[in-house]
């Protein structure tokens, strides 16, 4: 999709259906695993921080600090116990086996054509990275381009990007080392497989885009950080440069800079027609951004400032000469499409292309002279065709409810690829041909998976404030309601990010044994638009949380389940989902799994990107939005002598998107809290791992049987 790139606080963590069940009563908490966890002494500090008049006290600060001897003890002790409680989990083995034997199939990523080439991704099934590859035709038998399997022997140096020259004879690259989201940039020559000696280094929340002649490409970097601070100091003051291939990084030109403007980001893509520089300028994690393009034909050409009001978000889709195509939600909050004309750019020269809808816009492309447009139905997807008059030319027909992405390439394209996923149905490539607009299979998985026994269904419920929220259900056909189904609930709510069908391994053993999987689309989403998104930010955060209360009451209700059969789960900004959920109803969930969650909602701005969450979390800086803050973090809502449920918070030494402090912060202060005869409270740290992206499949699996066997062990699971 020709759509802004936009790096928010989990779009790069991706969450599985960690979890297995089967139906059969909750036994009691048996022998020695009954026994009271000896957790690690934890030390704290007599420290209290004065917020607008109101008294803080933040115990376990000396945890944020990853490079101290007593944080790195502490973490060896924590992962100690952990280890040590899941390793008597006598289903962790046969979890581990199944998620293997399941894992091992062969997927493709979605091709797409440069230079006469075509380009694609497969892994074979349990590579720990997936490998690039080229090949002359889509018939012709592809040859590797690049394996990252070959860059490290645990197979932690992850491909976070890639973008080939306009003939398709270099490629520039992006390597992610333990999951950090620092990059470091190479180029590759596509004819040999050798790499040039570029490199880049100091690179985040950047691509690259190449100029038309294929001598050069502009991306997006960061000053060098102090020693010490690469995992947390904090990210600003990021800059537009232009690389030379051949010429070392020292030598790159300046393009774009704003020194009176620390939290601005750029990003610099290139027109198809090789003209302009289009020039997308983002503050922190706001839909919203300005537009500003520069003519590449005229080397003293300035930077032109076209879109500069900062009301609304703006997203470069194509251009015929001077006038560019645009998705925006200006005035049309679940989006549409508008032309611009360079020479007459006054709003009142704007003409609307194609109009907002009842669905949300959520991508647009210009492939074979015609506008391809992904909407969401109620969190699903559905393609419609225009022509670039925005008269409408139909719908790419879907196999079923799901998700479908790609429809990537240029006006003078006749195919394009796309992939489908469900539930219950791994990504499945297509080709379309724009002329006939047919589909056909390119590749299909094969997995050890027999997706007839299941079903999946949409519901709808009521929140606290009567707001209808949409929810999908996937379970085995003929599930009877009696109450007693073990259910995992996951969501995300929040940073205009939608959850919508998608295929999962972990989620799939789920199935096999007979658990319930259900995905709330809470309002802080993107589902239904920037409307929705807002009623889930800043002094409205709790809507989402009530959203997701809601919807496990529903389930209770329904008699899908029980509260002590009940887990829930979600990632990063789902991990603070999860921590104040289980904060505040701490009666109503058997189970819970933050991941990698923002957990000290007063001091996540103080670290690394942090501060841009504030679009949609707010900043304690503020006195109003402190109060609101303050009434739902989770480390700061966590008090003594409460029963809270079995938890298994995980995160990753090497986050530098969300910092392990507050994972650290958070698990501490519920050791301490939870009652004598309270469910366990553990903490997993993965080493040589990050916020999510790039992670190897050994360690995914890994990960997957853990939280697995928890949840089977806490929910009083049984094999069948």
């Amino acid at each position: 999709m020709k759509h802004l790139i936009r790096w928010p606080l989990g779009v790069l963590f991706t969450v599985s259906a960690w979890l297995v069940s089967a139906a059969a009563p909750a036994p009691v908490h048996k022998s020695k695993m009954n026994t009271r966890l000896a957790y690690p002494e934890t030390f704290t500090q007599d420290l209290v921080d004065d917020y607008h008049g109101t008294k803080v006290a933040d115990p376990y600060r000396w945890l944020e600090d990853d490079n101290a001897a007593e944080t790195k003890a502490w973490v060896t002790a924590q992962n100690k116990v952990t280890y040590h409680y899941l390793d008597q989990i006598p289903e962790r083995v046969r979890l581990k086996e199944r998620l293997t034997k399941l894992w091992n199939f062969e997927r493709y990523g979605i091709p797409f054509k440069q230079g006469g080439r075509y380009f694609f991704s497969k892994n074979d099934g349990l590579q720990n990275q997936s490998v690039l590859y080229v090949a002359d035709t889509l018939e012709a038998a592809p040859r590797v381009l690049l394996d990252p399997n070959k860059l490290s022997s645990d197979g932690t140096v992850a491909l976070s990007g890639y973008k080939l020259s306009e003939d398709g004879n270099l490629m520039a690259y992006g390597l992610s080392t333990s999951g950090s989201d620092w990059n470091e940039w190479k180029v590759r020559d596509v004819r040999t497989g050798a790499d040039l000696g570029d490199h880049l280094k100091w690179v985040k929340f950047s691509g690259v885009s190449w100029t038309k002649d294929g001598k050069g490409f502009f991306y997006s970097r960061y000053d060098a950080p102090k020693a010490g601070d690469a995992l947390k100091g904090v990210n600003k003051f990021q800059k537009l440069y232009f690389h030379k291939v051949g010429t070392p990084q020292d030598d790159d030109v300046l393009i774009y800079e704003r020194r009176d403007q620390p939290d601005w980001g750029f990003g610099g893509s290139v027109s198809d027609d090789g003209r302009f520089l289009i020039i997308s300028i983002w503050q922190g994690t706001d839909p919203r951004n300005r537009i500003y393009y520069r003519d590449l034909t005229r080397p003293d050409a300035p930077v032109v400032k076209l879109l500069d009001d900062f009301d609304a978000d703006y997203s470069f889709v194509d251009n015929d000469g001077g006038v560019f195509w645009f998705y925006t939600d200006l005035k049309a909050p679940r989006g549409r499409v508008i032309a611009i004309d360079t020479a007459k750019s006054e709003r009142v020269h704007w003409k609307e292309v194609i109009p907002q809808a009842t669905d949300t816009l959520k991508g647009v492309n210009l492939v074979g002279d015609q506008f391809i447009c992904t909407y969401l139905k109620d969190a699903r997807s559905a393609v419609k065709l225009f022509s670039r008059a925005g008269k409408s030319l139909g719908e790419v027909a879907l196999p079923g409810l799901g998700s479908a992405g790609g429809f990537g390439g240029k006006r003078t394209d006749t195919e394009t690829f796309y992939s489908f996923t469900s539930f219950t149905t791994p990504g499945t490539i297509y080709r379309y041909d724009v002329s006939s607009g047919k589909s056909s299979v390119f590749r299909a998985p094969k997995v050890d998976f027999d997706s007839a026994r299941y079903e999946t269904k949409q519901v709808f419920y009521n929140s606290k404030d009567g707001t209808r929220v949409p929810m999908f259900l996937t379970h085995k056909k003929g599930l009877k309601l009696d109450g007693t189904n073990p259910t995992y609930l996951y969501a995300y709510g929040g940073f205009n990010i939608s959850q919508t069908p998608g295929f999962s391994v972990s989620m799939a053993v789920w199935l096999e044994l007979g658990g319930v999987y259900a995905v709330a689309n809470l309002r802080g989403g993107g589902e239904y638009g920037e409307e929705w998104h807002q009623a889930g930010t800043k002094l409205k955060k709790q809507n989402v949380f009530n959203d997701f209360i809601a919807a496990a009451e529903w389930l209770v209700a329904k008699k899908y389940t029980t509260p002590a059969r009940l887990a829930i789960a979600g990632g990063s900004n789902g991990g603070l989902l999860v921590g104040a959920c289980m904060t505040q109803r701490p009666d109503l969930f058997g189970a819970c799994l933050p991941a990698v969650g923002v957990m000290d909602m007063l001091r996540f701005h103080k670290f690394t990107i942090g501060w841009a969450w504030t679009s949609d979390y707010g900043s304690a800086d503020n006195a109003e939005e402190f109060k609101a803050l303050h009434a739902y973090s989770p480390y700061h809502n966590l008090r003594s002598g409460v029963r809270y449920p079995a938890t298994l918070v995980t995160t990753a030494d090497h986050d530098d998107r969300v910092v392990p402090a507050h994972s650290f912060k958070f698990a501490a202060r519920l050791q301490a809290c939870q009652s004598t005869l309270g469910a366990p409270v553990l903490i997993r740290i993965e080493t040589k791992a990050g916020h999510g992206a790039g992670k190897p499949t050994a360690k995914l699996i890994e990960e997957a049987a853990d939280k697995l066997g928890f949840v089977v062990r806490e929910l009083g699971v049984t094999w069948p």
